[in-house]
C-alpha cells in the first residue's frame, strides 16, 4: 500500500506541481533566480548578512548554513548514484534543470516565509509553511497549517531523525568497524547538547560544520576533476545525449532518464517541499527577497554543484558500467568510485562525509520539528525538553534498528507535505509576486539595500514585531536618500 501511495504522489501528482510551481515562478517573475544571481553574493558579502546577536537575532549567513545543513545530506553522496544506476547518466542533466527551476521556488516559498514570520521573546523569529498559510489564506486554511504542522513533525522530526541516525551508523560500521550501537549513543549524547541550546546553538555548530564539510568534500572533488581534466568535455557530452537518447548506455531509456533525475533533485534540494522556509524565517533581512535570493542559492549549491561533484566523481571513474554498475548499491558506487581515483582512503572519507552530512541533517531536522511543535504551544519549554529527549532516543534507536518500513512512510508523509505546501504557493503566487516587485522597484531607484516597509503590506496580516528595522539599516536607508539626486 505504501509503494502504491508513494508511486501516485511522487511519479505522478507531485512532479508534475513541483515542476509546475518552478517554471511558473519562473516566468511569472521574470527568472528571477537568473536575474539577481549576482546579488546572491552581493547580500553575503554584505555587513548586515553575517551581523549576528547584536539584537538578539539570527543572521542571514546562519540561516543559509543551516538550510544547507538540511538540504546536504545522503542524496547528494548515495541519491545521485541511484539516480545515475536506474536512469542513466541523463538523469544528471534533468537534475540540472529542476535545481535550475526549483530556485523560483525556493525563493518564493523562502520570501513567504520572510513575509510572514512572527516575532519570539528571545529575539528570534519563527515561520514557515503553517505561518503562511495560516496569515496569508486566512482562518478558514488554518485547518492545512495545522495538517502540515503535524505532517512536519511526523516526517523531519521524527521519522527522518531516526532514518539518518540509521544511515550514519551503518556507514561507520561498515568503514571503521564501529558497532552501531556505540555510534548510536555517542551522536545521542552529542546532538543533545546541541539542541538543548535551542537554535542559537544549533546555528553556531552549523557556522562551523557545514563550511567544513561542503568545502571538504568539494575540495576533493576538484582533485578528483584535476586528475581527469581531459575527460571533463565527454562527460559532459555523455550526460546531454543520455538526456535526450541519444546514448545506447542508459539505464532504462529517456523516460527513466528524466524520473530519476527530477526526482534525485527534488529529493536533494527540497525545493517545495517547504522544510527550508521554517529556517529561512529565523534570519534577520532588512527584505524578505534577500532571504529568498540567498535560499535559493542554497538550491544551488545543493544540486548544481555538490550533487555534480557526486555526478562526475562517479562517471568519470572506470567503475560505472550500465551493464554492471546495477548490482551495487549506492554509496558504495560512490565509494567504489572515489577510491579507483585517489586511493582505498576514498572509501573512508566518503563515509566520514555521509557522517558529517548526517549529522548536520539530524540538527535540521530536529528544529523543524520544534518549529511545527510551536505553531500549537507557542514557546512551550516543557513541550520542547519533551521533544529533546524523544529525539536523543531516536538517535539511539534509530542506529540499530532497519527502518525500511519506516522509510516508506516518511515518503508518504513527505508527499503530503509537499502537497499541502505547493497549494499554499500557488494560492499565494500574487502575494509572492508583491513583495517581489517591491524590491524590484527599490533596485531599480536605486537602493543598494531595499528596505520592506510594513505598513505598506497591511492587508497581507503582517506581524509588524517582525518588521522592525534595526537602527543600523534605517539610517543606510536615510543616508542613501540623502544622498540621492530626486532628495536635493
Amino acid at each position: 500500500m505504501l509503494d502504491v501511495i508513494n508511486d501516485i504522489l511522487w511519479g505522478k501528482i507531485l512532479i508534475v506541481l513541483l515542476i509546475a510551481v518552478g517554471i511558473g515562478f519562473t516566468l511569472a517573475s521574470r527568472f528571477v533566480q537568473f536575474r539577481y544571481f549576482g546579488r546572491m553574493f552581493r547580500i553575503l558579502s554584505a555587513s548586515q548578512a553575517f551581523r549576528r546577536d547584536k539584537h538578539g537575532h539570527l543572521s542571514s549567513f546562519q540561516a543559509l548554513l543551516l538550510s544547507v545543513a538540511g538540504r546536504v545530506g545522503g542524496g547528494n553522496i548515495a541519491g545521485v548514484a541511484v539516480a545515475i544506476t536506474l536512469g542513466g547518466p541523463g538523469a544528471i542533466f534533468w537534475m540540472w534543470v529542476v535545481g535550475l527551476m526549483g530556485m523560483a521556488t525556493s525563493y518564493l516559498e523562502c520570501t513567504l516565509a520572510q513575509t510572514y514570520k512572527t516575532a519570539e521573546p528571545n529575539g528570534t523569529y519563527r515561520g514557515g509553511p503553517a505561518y503562511y498559510i495560516a496569515r496569508g489564506l486566512g482562518s478558514n486554511w488554518k485547518w492545512l497549517a495545522s495538517l502540515y504542522s503535524v505532517l512536519l513533525l511526523v516526517t523531519f522530526g521524527f521519522g527522518f531523525t531516526a532514518l539518518q541516525s540509521y544511515a550514519v551508523a551503518t556507514s561507520v560500521d561498515d568503514a571503521f568497524g564501529v558497532p552501531v550501537l556505540f555510534t548510536g549513543v555517542a551522536m545521542a549524547i552529542i546532538v543533545g547538547l546541541i539542541i538543548f541550546g535551542g537554535v542559537k546553538r544549533i546555528a553556531r555548530v552549523t557556522e562551523v560544520l557545514v563550511p567544513v564539510m561542503a568545502v571538504g568534500y568539494l575540495l576533493v572533488a576538484i582533485v578528483v576533476l584535476a586528475l581527469n581534466i581531459t575527460r571533463i568535455p565527454e562527460v559532459i557530452m555523455l550526460i546531454v545525449n543520455s538526456a535526450f537518447g541519444l546514448e545506447q548506455a542508459i539505464g532504462g531509456g529517456i523516460g527513466a532518464a528524466i524520473m530519476m533525475g527530477v526526482k534525485r533533485g527534488l529529493f536533494s534540494n527540497e525545493a517545495g517541499l517547504g522544510s527550508a522556509p521554517n529556517v529561512a524565517a529565523v534570519a534577520y533581512v532588512p527584505h524578505p527577497a534577500n532571504q529568498g535570493i540567498v535560499q535559493a542559492f542554497s538550491v544551488f549549491i545543493d544540486t548544481l554543484i555538490i550533487c555534480s561533484a557526486t555526478a562526475f566523481t562517479i562517471l568519470l571513474s572506470g567503475i560505472y558500467d550500465p551493464a554492471t554498475t546495477a548490482d551495487i548499491g549506492g554509496v558504495a558506487l560512490t565509494q567504489a568510485a572515489l577510491a579507483e581515483h585517489v586511493g582505498e582512503w576514498g572509501r573512508s572519507f566518503v563515509s566520514i562525509a555521509l557522517l558529517l552530512f548526517g549529522f548536520s541533517t539530524i540538527l535540521y531536522n530536529y528544529y523543524l520539528g520544534e518549529n511545527s511543535l510551536n505553531f500549537f504551544s507557542r514557546q512551550n519549554a516543557t513541550l520542547f525538553n519533551g521533544f529533546r529527549v524523544a529525539i536523543i532516543a531516536l538517535c539511539a534507536w534509530g542506529a540499530t534498528t532497519d527502518l525500511g518500513t519506516v522509510f516508506g512512510f516518511a515518503d508518504v508523509t513527505m508527499g503530503f507535505l509537499a502537497l499541502a505546501n505547493l497549494i499554499a504557493l500557488i494560492m499565494l503566487f500574487k502575494p509572492g509576486l508583491r513583495v517581489m516587485r517591491d524590491f524590484d522597484a527599490q533596485i531599480a531607484a536605486g537602493a543598494e539595500q531595499p528596505i520592506f516597509d510594513a505598513s505598506k503590506f497591511t492587508d497581507l496580516d503582517i506581524d509588524p514585531a517582525a518588521w522592525d528595522i534595526e537602527p543600523e539599516d534605517l539610517q543606510s536607508r536615510q543616508r542613501a536618500a540623502a544622498a540621492s539626486p530626486s532628495s536635493s
